[in-house]
C-alpha cells in the first residue's frame, strides 16, 4: 500500500496527496508534513544529502510498514530527496490517510520521527558564505522523540 520513492526531483505536494486519496476508500483524514530546507538565519546556501541507494528505500519501506501494523491506514506516501537542496525547497514529504484523524497524524508523527533518527540520509551544509559547514550531528532529541513510540 505504500508509495515510498528517493529521488533527486522536487515533488509536488498537492499532486502526492491526490494521489493517495485516489489510490484509498473511505478517508476521513489526510494528514500532511512537508520538510523544508531552512536557511538557518542566512547562514546556509544548501543543504546535500546523500543516501545509501537500496538501503534508504528498504529502512524506509520498513518503517512505513511497522506505521501500517499499528495505524489502520487507508494509504501512505513517503518521498525523500537527496542531492544538493537550498533553503525553501523541499526535502521529505509524509503523506498518511485514515478514516480518522488520530491515526493520520500519528503515523505521520512516527513516520518523522524514525525518518530522522533511522533512515540512512547524510547531511553536508553548505555555508552561505561559501565554505563548508561539515556533517550534520545526529540531535539528542530527535533520538528522544523516536524513544517514545518503542
Amino acid at each position: 500500500m505504500a508509495d515510498i520513492r528517493v529521488q533527486a526531483a522536487d515533488f509536488d505536494v498537492a499532486a502526492e496527496v491526490a494521489a493517495v486519496q485516489a489510490g484509498a476508500q473511505d478517508v476521513g483524514a489526510v494528514v500532511t508534513f512537508t520538510g523544508v530546507c531552512r536557511s538557518d538565519g542566512g547562514r546556509l546556501a544548501a543543504l546535500e544529502l546523500e543516501h545509501y541507494p537500496g538501503m534508504a528505500e528498504e529502512e524506509i519501506a520498513r518503517v512505513a510498514a511497522e506505521a501500517e501494523r499499528r495505524w489502520p491506514l487507508k494509504g501512505l506516501c513517503v518521498i525523500h530527496r537527496f542531492g544538493l537542496i537550498r533553503p525553501g525547497e523541499n526535502i521529505v514529504l509524509v503523506v498518511t490517510a485514515s478514516a480518522h484523524r488520530q491515526a493520520a497524524f500519528e503515523a505521520a508523527s512516527f513516520l518523522m520521527d524514525y525518518l530522522k533518527t533511522r533512515a540512512p540520509f547524510w547531511k553536508k551544509e553548505h555555508l552561505a558564505d561559501g565554505t563548508s559547514g561539515g556533517w550534520v550531528a545526529p540531535r539528542q532529541e530527535d533520538d528522544e522523540a523516536t524513544a517514545r513510540w518503542e
